[in-house]
């Protein structure tokens, strides 16, 4: 070891900011003097990109003629902000627990825009069912269930949607995955039996499934099979007119598809030993060495993504369906005159948000090279690793002046006394040295990574959360649960 440092030539992996929140990033002063009032690490939202995604997305159902409706996956982030900016449009929101059912209710949501899906307790299910929403069953036992509901309390038919699931095509074999959620399709008759035997507390108004994959070709499976159960409930005399596709459509995080295609390869020339490690510890996110031989399957997220969002739903509709003819599937649910309801999360959160954590200390120590910077923020508190996704932090310097030698490499330490707590596993080349008062921006984190992993441990608080929005050339911000789509120069008026 002769002191040079191992890492010869950096390997970014910059962020795409789309106008909106690269502004937001640049707007130093402002996102300072929020830490500085309100701590580190502290989520930022911007409820009107949410409004911009639902329009991308609609956008898609007309270039296909299609109706339905578009149902934010509410999991995805808890910001009252956001759930109240989207109850403003047109769109609906898909609730996966009771406390998320009650917050869409008390957004503004009517119960014609809500859909209430997952695993469901009574009480959830009560709500549901009282409230006139529309839910989301997994097979005989909860029709079953909710049917006795209905009845024991005199409440109106609930509207349902039958999730299926174990799809599979004729012609070359295309299985989609297994999943815990729907019935299986070769059970569809058994479910159908049960819509027929509740007919009197139940309303079947379409059909759903949850495929775990960013494979299109799966998906257009499970649509295609849809599509052929629709058809089965209608030779009984049932009338459902949907199909509901769930989510999965994506996100592409990063700006350029040559820095993931670069730093993917070189993590497995790193686990093969044919250059130094690319993170800590030697850890290669699922990839490993055995004798000579790479083995394992990369555990990360592909952080660019040619067809993401709106632009994969599209994709996902132009797909032929061999076993009906070959056509197109968007042609053929607009034959049967049938809606399409879909229900993006990350997707609809796309640029929604960042979440800032100041630096605490700088310092070297070991001999590779890279210096260690320890932020006031936990890794649950900034989860992007938690769901695979590798992206650069943007550097926010105090007093806007950018200073010190660089580019550098750097590990990003939580504040917890293990460790374990990684902000990030993988070694991060930042432009230049950061310094104790600086911030990192982490771009992006609207989608899982603010708080759906978020914990108190060391009884150290979970990060705050602002909601943020351009006033002219100007941001503006108030607390999350205090803005609302009137909100004075914010949101919709």
């Amino acid at each position: 070891m002769d002191g040079r440092p191992l890492y010869l030539e950096p390997l970014f992996l910059e962020p795409r900011l789309e106008p909106r929140l690269r502004s937001l990033v640049a707007a130093t002063e402002t996102l300072h003097t929020l830490t500085d009032a309100l701590g580190s690490p502290l989520h930022v939202v911007v409820p009107d990109r949410i409004a911009e995604n639902v329009e991308r997305f609609r956008s898609v159902y007309r270039a296909h003629h299609l109706s339905g409706q578009i149902f934010y996956a509410h999991k995805a982030n808890r910001s009252s902000a956001l759930l109240r900016r989207l109850a403003a449009t047109d769109a609906g929101v898909d609730v996966a627990s009771l406390e998320e059912l009650q917050h869409a209710l008390g957004a503004g949501f009517a119960a014609a825009r809500i859909v209430a899906t997952g695993p469901k307790n009574p009480e959830f299910l009560w709500l549901a069912a009282r409230s006139g929403v529309t839910v989301g069953v997994d097979g005989p036992a909860e029709l079953d269930q909710l049917a006795t509901l209905v009845r024991k309390h005199s409440l109106d038919r609930v509207p349902v949607l039958l999730r299926l699931s174990g799809f599979e095509t004729s012609g070359v074999r295309v299985l989609s995955r297994r999943s815990r959620f729907g019935t299986p399709v070769a059970q569809a008759q058994e479910l159908l039996e049960a819509v027929e035997r509740h007919g009197d507390a139940i309303e079947p108004t379409g059909v759903a499934f949850h495929v775990d994959t960013m494979s299109v070709a799966e998906k257009a499976t499970a649509l295609e099979g849809c599509l052929a159960v629709l058809e089965a409930c209608r030779s009984r005399g049932l009338r459902p007119r949907a199909v509901d596709v769930g989510g999965g459509f994506g996100v592409s995080y990063l700006a350029h598809r040559e820095q993931w295609e670069t730093y993917t390869s070189e993590l497995t020339a790193a686990v093969m030993g044919r250059r130094p490690p690319l993170a800590w510890g030697g850890h290669g996110y699922g990839l490993r060495e055995e004798s000579g031989t790479l083995r394992g399957a990369l555990g990360l997220y592909p952080a660019h993504r040619s067809v993401a969002g709106a632009d994969y739903l599209d994709e996902l509709l132009a797909q032929p369906a061999p076993s009906l003819g070959g056509r197109p599937l968007a042609a053929l649910l607009l034959e049967h005159l049938y809606d399409l309801y879909t229900e993006p999360g990350r997707a609809l959160l796309d640029q929604c948000g960042l979440t800032l954590a100041k630096v605490l200390e700088v310092r070297t120590q070991g001999t590779d090279g890279a210096l260690l910077v320890r932020l006031a923020a936990k890794a649950d508190d900034i989860a992007l690793e938690d769901h695979g996704v590798l992206m650069d932090p943007v550097v926010v310097p105090r007093g806007g002046a950018a200073e010190g030698e660089g580019p550098v490499a750097v590990h990003l330490f939580g504040s917890l006394c293990l460790e374990s707590d990684l902000i990030t596993r993988r070694t991060v080349f930042l432009p230049r040295r950061p310094a104790p008062g600086d911030l990192l921006a982490f771009a992006n984190t609207a989608g899982y990574a603010m708080d759906f992993h978020a914990t108190r441990a060391q009884q150290q608080p979970a990060a705050r959360k602002v909601a943020a929005w351009q006033d002219g050339d100007t941001w503006r911000w108030c607390l999350d649960d205090q803005f609302w789509p009137i909100t004075p120069s914010g949101g919709v008026q």
